[in-house]
Formats: structure tokens, sequence, C-alpha cells
């Protein structure tokens, strides 16, 4: 009981409601209230602050989320060695990806991962801003840039520069940025990550880094919606390699400022705290890395940095 308690508690953080876990569960709210609070009598600690309108998790309760996952899926991989055969895979994988990557690479990798495993189940959420992967329950996450959170693990998917292009019939109409000051009269199509607007564009040499605050009259926080204004000549964006690279080779983008790239960045998969991971979920996690290898030899016939 104490482990379907857990569960439940798992759910209840993931959806930050337990009306909402208990809608997923197929339970009653006064059957969700007592076995939660079944949970916080056993360990003597309240596991989740409440009001009227939310929940958020104590910091008990983020300790619990930490184990918790970790011994479940410690559980789940016995079951199912047990059920299925030490070599069968099974059970349910949360991955987090930016919008571009996710539809590009990730979702191929679902697709073969999910053939070869027909009894793993993936959801994949695409999103270009911060996830808590702790609060909403991922597995794995992949995210551009250093991590921020250092408790979680991570691991290096390679290095990627972000490209500034422009469509060109955009660069027909309104001319040709020669330095990065030059953007200043320019409509520069503007992503925003969660709270964070990405305005600010870094340029090089190395040497002598230029900091530019781009400006211009779309914003949006999908990542893929932005390269399809670019492609359709509505203004200049930034945007990973990664996202472009079939653009640039087809000409449908034309890079700009090569002069001034700024150094790559890496490209990190994140994983929760805790010492062990579900078989299930290292598995998708080389899967991945393979993936990208295999992109980036295909693009440049050379492994990634």
């Amino acid at each position: 009981m104490i482990l379907n308690n857990i569960r439940l508690f798992l759910k209840i953080a993931e959806k930050g409601s337990m009306v909402a876990a208990g809608r997923e569960l197929g339970l009653s709210a006064t059957t969700v209230s007592e076995r939660l609070a079944s949970l916080e009598a056993h360990y003597g600690v309240v596991l989740f602050n409440r009001t009227t309108r939310s929940i958020s998790l104590t910091e008990e309760g983020r300790t619990l989320v930490e184990g918790a996952k970790r011994v479940l899926g410690e559980v789940d991989d016995l079951d199912a060695r047990i059920r299925h055969g030490a070599d069968t895979l099974s059970g349910v994988i949360r991955v987090s990806a930016p919008v571009d990557l996710g539809r590009s690479i990730v979702s191929g990798v679902i697709t073969q991962f999910t053939q070869q495993h027909p009894a793993i189940s993936i959801e994949l959420s695409l999103s270009d801003g911060y996830v808590d992967m702790v609060g909403e329950g991922f597995d794995i996450a992949l995210r551009f840039g250093a991590v921020t959170d250092s408790t979680l693990r991570a691991r290096s998917l390679g290095q990627y520069r972000r490209i500034v292009c422009a469509a060109p019939s955009y660069l027909k109409t309104h001319g040709t940025p020669l330095a990065p000051a030059d953007l200043a009269t320019h409509n520069c199509l503007v992503m925003r990550f969660g709270g964070n607007l990405d305005n600010i564009w870094r340029f090089g040499p190395d040497k002598k880094p230029q900091i530019i605050t781009v400006r211009g009259n779309m914003l949006v926080n999908d990542g893929s919606l932005v390269r399809e204004w670019a492609l359709a000549g509505r203004g200049i964006i930034l945007k990973s390699e990664l996202d472009v690279a079939q653009d640039l080779k087809s000409g449908a983008l034309i890079p700009l400022l090569t002069n001034y790239a700024a150094a790559p960045n890496p490209l990190q998969m994140m994983f929760p705290p805790g010492r062990a991971q579900p078989q299930r979920v290292r598995a998708l996690a080389e899967a991945v890395k393979l993936a990208m290898k295999k992109h980036e030899m295909d693009q440049t016939g050379a492994e990634p940095q």
C-alpha cells in the first residue's frame, strides 16, 4: 500500500493538483486526500503546502520526489524483468525537448525506440522554456546551454553554434547587415524561453565579444514558428545550427555575420537527481546520444565536439 500511495504522491506532484491526479488515476477527491494524509502520517511530515487555489512541495516533499522516482523505477525494472525476462524493457518514460529539436530528431528516436521496445510508452513534451524536471516528473530533458541547477545530472551531446540568418527575400528587400550593430535597423524575430526574452544576441570574435539588443515586430515562444516566419521573409533570426542546417544547405536561409560568430553552446541531456536510472531510461538516453552523433556525421562528416 505504501508504494501505491507514493505513486499517487508523485502523480500529484507532476500534475500540481490533487483533483487532476485523482481524475487521471480514476480516484475520488476523498480517496486522494485520505491516501495522501496516510502517507504524510507514515513519514510524520507535511509533503505539500496547501492553499485553496494551489499546492506546492515542501522541502520534505521534494526529497521524497527525488528518492521515490529512483526507488519506483527500480521496482518497475525488477517487475519487468521477472514478468517479461531480463532483456525486455517496459514502463513509461517522460521526455522534454526544445520544439525544433524534438520534431526533427527526438521524435524519430522515439518512433524507432518504441518499435524496438513495444512495452515502452514515451510521453514527449516540446517546450523551448525552462522545465522543472523534478516537479514535472521528467526522466530526460534536452536543453541548450549550461546547466544552472547543480542538483541535476547532465551528459553533453556536443557543441553547436547559433547562427544569424534570414531568407533571400528579406535580404533583397531590406539589405544585408554587415556588422552586428547593423541589426539595429533590421526586423529581428525574437524568441521567448519561458520568462526570458532572447533579445540580447552575443557575437564574437572571442577576443572582442559584442552584445547587441535586437528588436522586431513578432515575438513567440515556439522555435519552429520563428523559423517558419524567417523562411517566409518576415525577418532575421538567431537559431541553433541543428535547427536550420537543412535550410542553410538548400539556400532557403542565408547565414549572416559569419565573421562575428560567438562560441558554440553545449547541448545537454539532463536527468533528475539520484544515483540510479531505470534501465529503460538509460537505453533511451543512449539511443538519443547515438542519434545525435549520426545526425552530426550526416551533416558534416565528423562527430560532435
